[in-house]
């Protein structure tokens, strides 16, 4: 077989890997931080539905947490035509050559959780408003005093916003001792058991008042096998996000809180929004359109999931 049949079929089978859109239907391109990852696929599935019932196309690309795949995947959404682009967590500062293409080609770019900067059109899901309540329940109940592991995840514009406020939180209260580590996306589960288990070697129980908190709830998690395996409940452990298994282990006395985060709602208002976007063209002013995080507790699970049934799905 010569070169120009190999090429040939190798641009043939690429094609076949692209999903085809109707001509009259626009696109939006999703690029998804980690889009198996519970929060982020609610947000994806709220957007399909919206955009269904507006006539849109949707194609998911998930970047695996890399932001150089994230801005290739912004440029191929450029070079395919998309009519608009949402970028999932990502800080906009990372996604500049994305941004940049995008505005060339007069392409709006909206982001969740990513931050509202450069040339983006709109966001919702910013982190650290949703982590307040969180962090205030954890230092009242360790009584301000005690050892905390924090896991961390810089990539990710939400959990560093999180994490900011964790520290401004913990300002006030030099008696609490936090050790961060750094998670991955993906290994956030493995990673939360590991470093578990190193902390929990250091910190044995009855000596001091001691929690975990996540700045998601997977990290938290996976904390939570550690403390499991070791029969440890002498430890606190926070999330957010509100996930479905945070708020089973919330159920079941395995960790203390979450703030769940209606992420299927906030999929569905950003893609609502688009058209209005696309039409305005330059005239387009950038804004947030946020989704109110709710505090879930052993104090109100009960309660929460009666009123919000679909959250454990």
């Amino acid at each position: 077989m010569n070169l120009s049949c190999v090429l040939g079929a190798a641009a043939l089978s690429l094609m076949a890997a692209v999903p085809a859109f109707a001509a009259d239907q626009p696109l939006v391109g999703i690029v998804s931080i980690s889009a198996t990852e519970a929060n982020n696929a609610r947000y994806i599935a709220g957007a399909q539905s919206a955009a269904k019932d507006i006539g849109w196309q949707v194609s998911v690309v998930d970047a695996a947490g890399n932001a150089d795949q994230a801005n290739a995947a912004i440029q191929n959404f450029v070079q395919r035509g998309a009519a608009a682009i949402v970028d999932m967590v990502f800080p906009y500062t990372s996604i500049g050559a994305g941004l940049a293409a995008a505005k060339a080609a007069n392409i709006p770019v909206v982001t969740w959780g990513g931050g509202l900067g450069g040339s983006v059109a709109a966001t919702n899901g910013s982190g650290g408003p949703m982590t307040v309540p969180v962090n205030e329940l954890l230092i009242k109940n360790i009584d301000g005093k005690g050892s905390l592991l924090e896991l961390t995840y810089h990539t990710g514009e939400v959990c560093r916003n999180r994490e900011i406020e964790l520290d401004n939180a913990l300002k006030a209260h030099p008696d609490i001792k936090a050790t961060k580590n750094e998670v991955r996306i993906p290994g956030y589960f493995e990673d939360g058991a590991q470093y578990a288990n190193a902390w929990l070697a250091s910190h044995p129980a009855g000596r001091e008042n001691l929690a975990i908190w996540g700045c998601w709830d997977d990290p938290s998690i996976g904390a939570i096998g550690a403390l499991r395996s070791q029969n440890r409940n002498d430890v606190k452990v926070y999330g957010v996000n509100g996930n479905a298994q945070a708020l089973e282990d919330i159920k079941k006395g395995l960790m203390t809180a979450t703030a769940w985060q209606d992420s299927y709602t906030e999929g569905s208002n950003m893609i609502k929004l688009l058209p209005e976007i696309v039409k305005a063209g330059a005239g387009w002013t950038p804004k947030a359109v946020e989704v109110p995080a709710v505090l879930v507790s052993s104090e109100n699970i009960d309660k929460f999931l009666a009123d919000h049934p679909a959250a454990l799905k």
